[in-house]
């Protein structure tokens, strides 16, 4: 194991032991401003793989939900993505900085679950959840997914566990599925 897959490892128990401590939005309203994701150099290399196997093109609409401090807008970038909205409550600060674009929008997943993304009238090609879709209320995680479907056709989930399991009755179906470096990647489309 290399250095980085040590301090990866040592920053992941941190946020995982924060997240015990504050709460998943406690510690983001605590460290939101200086997040950066531990395992964005895995990052790079499942978003390269998904673009090219899931046939993703760089003149299609994306959302990065939860976009943390922007590892998969800048990603997407460097494939000459041009359309990339990032939504984030809790790290927009992180996101501005880092990507040079403004935070589109500053919404919970409550919110979301409330239907506040419909009520913006965006529509998306595809959402992108990069380790964030795990953190979900299990009480409010059918709701996610039902109002997602209103503003997006393809949804992506990147995830460092099994977790969350999309049920069918939410629209959504898991069409493919593959694991990088313990990254699970998922995509699902929405039914019509």
């Amino acid at each position: 194991m290399s250095n980085e897959d040590d301090n990866n490892e040592d920053e992941e128990f941190a946020i995982r032991h924060a997240y015990e401590k504050y709460g998943v939005n406690g510690y983001y309203s605590h460290y939101g401003s200086d997040y950066r994701n531990p395992h964005e150099s895995r990052l790079i290399e499942i978003v390269r793989q998904l673009v090219e196997k899931w046939n993703i093109k760089p003149t299609e609409r994306i959302l990065d939900l939860a976009c943390g401090s922007g590892e998969i807008t800048l990603i997407l970038r460097q494939l000459d993505f041009q359309y990339v909205n990032g939504i984030d409550p809790y790290t927009s600060e992180a996101y501005e900085k880092r990507t040079g674009n403004p935070i589109h929008g500053r919404w919970t997943f409550e919110q979301i679950a409330d239907g506040c993304l419909e009520s913006e009238g965006e529509i998306y090609d595809v959402i992108i959840c990069s380790f964030a879709a795990h953190l979900i209320s299990p009480s409010y995680l059918p709701l996610v997914m039902i109002q997602l479907r209103f503003v997006a056709k393809k949804l992506i989930i990147l995830t460092p566990h099994k977790r969350p399991q999309l049920s069918p009755e939410w629209g959504w179906t898991l069409i493919d599925e593959f694991v990088h470096e313990r990254i699970r990647a998922r995509l699902y489309t929405c039914d019509e």
